[in-house]
């Protein structure tokens, strides 16, 4: 098993003077608030510094995630260890999510923001309608599974790809025995390596933090809030709810401190939420959880498969905003209606990940199915920015808190 603790205090060893990375982050959202709303032009100059920092994350995610996994799995001796972990993590994602999608639904018809909302559906549509025919099939989705070449799937960061190669190669080395011991020992000191290299990676972060807010405020400015604030808030509302109900709850009932767990997640949240990319926060996630006492067998595990089954917020985010466009829409959707829609969105968000825009690609194939138009999710582009931010950042902390719930169920102290 890799004990990254030690390493990882060392690797964020610095003067006393100088401020935590966490409140260097907080420092750079402040600014980017500031710079794009009184330079709107220089905040979206900055933009190319948000994009190289999001590609250094991509740069590091497919070694440290396939290293750390592989070394986890021959670790813990047999696959049918491995397989009892998925399980239970796949149990807790879909009570987790579903619980997400009631809220949503729940929110958006007891205060229908889009009842009487003056926002006109004449806007362009094309964008979205090929969100829409992007979507993928039950049986794509299977395929996607298993990457043709595992090299194509490191360099596009398809993360469940990697995760299933690393899973058959982990297996693998545990079957040989002592004849695999020597390439375990290779990519154990690989991990170490690559944390190393996330330290360095998280220097920039502030900066590039800095970078993402400054372009999005400097870009779509407040105006737009103005006539959609009503959603916007009421969704970030819904994320306060869930975590309030779940995350919180679930740390009360495994016996985890949930301060002591907010603290420990602070900062892979806040670059989430800063750069409103889950691949971004991955990193220090599985670094923050290990060092919180998951062990890596099941951070490595448990967090990259929540990515693609555990998007809490990005659930909740689609259930608010399938009926908000039915409102906008005058349709009137009943009860039974809104179910089937609630069971093909615990189905078609399964496949967003490592889409771009991915919850807006399920809502657009969600719309289009269910006859309602179009032009609402075209309007929502327009805020996105500001929702992909909150919903990245609970996707996080939900993936996170499984990792734990999923270490308790195993026995495991954290």
């Amino acid at each position: 098993m890799i004990g990254i603790g030690p390493q990882s205090d060392q690797l964020e060893g610095r003067p006393s003077r100088v401020p935590h990375l966490t409140t260097q982050i907080l420092i750079g959202l402040v600014l980017g608030v500031l710079i794009g709303t009184m330079w709107p032009r220089a905040g979206v100059a900055s933009k190319p510094l948000a994009d190289a920092f999001l590609r250094l994350i991509k740069m590091i995610i497919a070694p440290l995630l396939f290293s750390t996994l592989v070394v986890g799995i021959a670790g813990a001796g047999d696959l049918k260890s491995m397989g009892r972990i998925a399980l239970k993590a796949i149990v807790y994602f879909e009570v987790a999510t579903t619980i997400a999608l009631v809220i949503g639904l729940e929110l958006v018809n007891v205060f229908k923001p889009g009842a009487g909302l003056t926002v006109p559906l004449a806007a362009d549509a094309s964008a979205v309608a090929t969100m829409a025919h992007s979507q993928q099939t039950a049986w794509d989705m299977f395929l996607h599974l298993f990457p043709t070449s595992v090299v194509d799937a490191m360099a596009r960061g398809d993360i469940l790809q990697v995760v299933v190669f690393s899973m058959f190669f982990g297996a693998a080395l545990s079957a040989m025995g002592a004849r695999g011991r020597p390439v375990v020992a290779v990519l154990e000191s690989l991990a170490h390596v690559m944390f190393k290299v996330t330290a360095y990676v998280m220097a920039f972060a502030p900066i590039g933090v800095f970078a993402a807010i400054a372009a999005t405020v400097g870009g779509r400015g407040v105006s737009i809030l103005v006539s959609l604030g009503k959603l916007v808030v009421l969704m970030y509302c819904g994320l306060g709810l869930f975590v309030l109900l779940v995350v919180f709850g679930v740390s009360w009932l495994i016996g985890v401190p949930f301060l002591k767990f907010v603290r420990a997640i602070r900062e892979p949240f806040l670059i989430a939420f800063t750069t409103a990319s889950s691949e971004a926060a991955l990193p220090k996630a599985l670094e923050v959880m290990e060092r919180f006492g998951v062990p890596n067998r099941i951070a490595a595990l448990v967090i990259p498969l929540g990515y693609s089954f555990n998007l809490d917020g990005s659930t909740l985010y689609l259930s608010l905003t399938s009926v908000f466009v039915a409102q906008l829409a005058g349709v009137d959707m009943t009860v039974g209606q809104q179910l089937i829609m609630m069971l093909t969105l615990m189905l078609a968000s399964k496949g967003v990940a490592g889409v771009p825009r991915g919850a807006l690609v399920v809502l657009a194939a969600t719309l289009t199915q269910f006859n309602l138009p179009l032009e609402g999710a075209a309007i929502l582009l327009g805020i996105d920015q500001i929702m992909d931010m909150g919903r990245t950042a609970v996707n996080v902390m939900g993936n996170c808190i499984a990792a734990a719930v999923v270490a308790r169920w195993e026995g495991v102290e954290v």
